[in-house]
């Protein structure tokens, strides 16, 4: 007789695995590289005041990515201390959400400080290859990965699709998801000594 089955994939998808972030062999610790996902998907997942917003964050080797960087407007991080530029403080997460509605990256320490934002980037892509369909943030995204040591987070202001970025190609992409992201930690038991007797 026939059977039928059931799959719940959106579970098995919204379980990233810190290896995920690992295999990206990033000089970026692996808690700032986290904390900057986990924002972009929630910005992907619910917008800004039920309106969908498409961000970018430029994570790791800030000097060269500053190089490569004009402002977008006036920076509301501009003049604050460290403390109120914590990427991984929550407060301060709030406040990258409501800037996130505004033009431009938000350019990331690998300590996780906001060292700018409303950053235009300057850079060409024409020895680039991606797919149809992805805009004028994933493009620069791809092409300051390839420039720089950088991590590149793009958030799709149509879809909330996050994608993330290294040497120029897409490594990672997250489709929007109803709940937040589980991270997954794996711990490895060695297998008891087998008795071959």
């Amino acid at each position: 007789f026939d059977s039928i089955s059931h799959l719940q994939l959106d579970e098995r998808m919204r379980r990233l695995t810190v290896r995920d972030l690992q295999s990206l062999e990033s000089s970026v610790p692996l808690k700032t590289v986290k904390a900057v996902v986990d924002l972009a998907v929630q910005i992907g997942r619910e917008g800004r005041e039920g309106k969908p917003v498409g961000t970018m964050f430029i994570v790791g080797d800030t000097r060269r990515v500053l190089e490569h960087c004009s402002d977008g407007g006036a920076d509301p991080f501009r003049g604050y201390n460290r403390k109120h530029r914590y990427l991984l403080d929550p407060k301060i997460q709030e406040d990258a959400k409501e800037i996130a509605q505004l033009d431009g990256a938000f350019i990331v320490s690998p300590e996780g400080f906001i060292e700018r934002s409303r950053q235009m980037l300057e850079v060409t892509h024409e020895s680039l290859t991606m797919t149809k369909g992805l805009g004028s943030r994933h493009w620069a995204a791809a092409a300051i990965t390839q420039k720089t040591k950088a991590l590149a987070v793009v958030v799709s202001q149509s879809t909330g699709t996050v994608r993330l970025f290294q040497n120029g190609q897409l490594v990672i992409r997250i489709e929007p998801m109803d709940k937040a992201v589980k991270w997954q930690e794996f711990s490895f038991v060695s297998p008891p000594p087998s008795s071959d007797h």
